[in-house]
């Protein structure tokens, strides 16, 4: 079972105390509110139960937030393009638009719901009752390849390499303008927005926050105004990619949260329909977890994508 997530900070200005710390923590003004009703909430060590009562500016705040129960996700017959089988995993190649696994917003619908009725529940239990099988996520608006566990043995051996940064992973994307240098090592840390805990944020190196992020790049192709990127994973941060490229200026194209897509091209984004961060997962390489052969997969660019890059191609000859 995942742990309470405790939020601290100082509350920024004075007035209602239920408006104040959500302002402050991130949260709804309603979350805040059922959680002070919960005895969840303490403002200057005293326990704060009033949501209409005033807040002081500097004033100190803990809010204890549970973990969101689990509903035990049920088999659903989505169609799955499968790169790899085998009695202890199977590689599935992610469409864009696809949540990996139930959580708030998402019930169903998800890449384990799938998963559940291709395997006939014959996924690995350790990921719990919501996310059997899963050792590693890409976002819901990200293609690509991923690795799921069906047997214990599998699911422990493949987290180990996750944990060791022993797995390849390659990443194709397009971002906003062309990187100088063309190639190159972003090494950072990186965690939760101090301004939007729904954002990951580059923090200070002195930080106690975060966790250290490596992603190599290199440009494949300069296109118009953009360029075609493969990223490879040194480490596998949420939202690293993103975050990364966003912080040298070169954002993806499409990406709602960690950049503007550039002025010249936002036409041609709206004729494709594109809507979704440029990221694709493109190769996945590992040791088998139980026969210990190394194995690596390889999936095409989708067809979004692919028409991005070419038009944007024309567009620069």
């Amino acid at each position: 079972m995942s742990e309470s997530e405790v939020i601290t900070g100082t509350v920024a200005t004075s007035g209602r105390i239920d408006k104040a710390l959500a302002e402050a923590s991130g949260l709804s003004r309603e979350r805040v509110k059922a959680l002070m009703a919960e005895g969840a909430v303490a403002v200057d060590d005293t326990p704060a139960t009033n949501p209409s009562a005033k807040a002081r500016a500097g004033s100190t705040f803990t809010i204890t937030v549970p973990p969101a129960a689990e509903a035990e996700a049920q088999p659903q017959d989505i169609p799955l393009d499968i790169a790899f089988e085998d009695e202890h995993l199977i590689v599935v190649n992610k469409p864009a638009g696809m949540v990996v696994h139930p959580a708030a917003g998402n019930p169903d619908g998800t890449l384990v719901n799938a998963l559940l009725h291709h395997c006939k529940g014959a996924l690995s239990g350790i990921g719990g009752v919501a996310r059997p099988g899963i050792v590693h996520r890409i976002d819901k608006d990200t293609s690509g390849l991923l690795v799921v566990a069906k047997s214990t043995a599998a699911h422990e051996g493949l987290a180990a390499q996750f944990a060791d940064h022993s797995i390849k992973r390659r990443y194709q994307a397009v971002c906003g303008g062309h990187p100088n240098p063309s190639s190159g090592t972003i090494e950072t840390r990186i965690g939760r927005s101090d301004n939007n805990r729904k954002k990951m944020a580059v923090l200070p190196d002195t930080s106690s926050r975060g966790k250290h992020a490596i992603t190599h790049y290199k440009t494949i192709e300069k296109l118009n105004n953009c360029s075609l990127v493969e990223c490879r994973l040194e480490t596998g941060r949420t939202h690293q990619i993103r975050v990364h490229l966003g912080s040298i200026g070169h954002a993806l194209l499409g990406d709602p949260t960690y950049g503007r897509t550039p002025a010249k091209l936002r036409a041609i984004l709206k004729e494709l329909g594109f809507a979704r961060q440029a990221l694709h997962a493109a190769s996945l390489g590992f040791d088998h977890p139980v026969t210990g052969e190394f194995v690596e997969f390889q999936a095409e660019i989708p067809v979004d994508m692919r028409e991005l890059i070419d038009e944007t191609a024309r567009s620069n000859r």
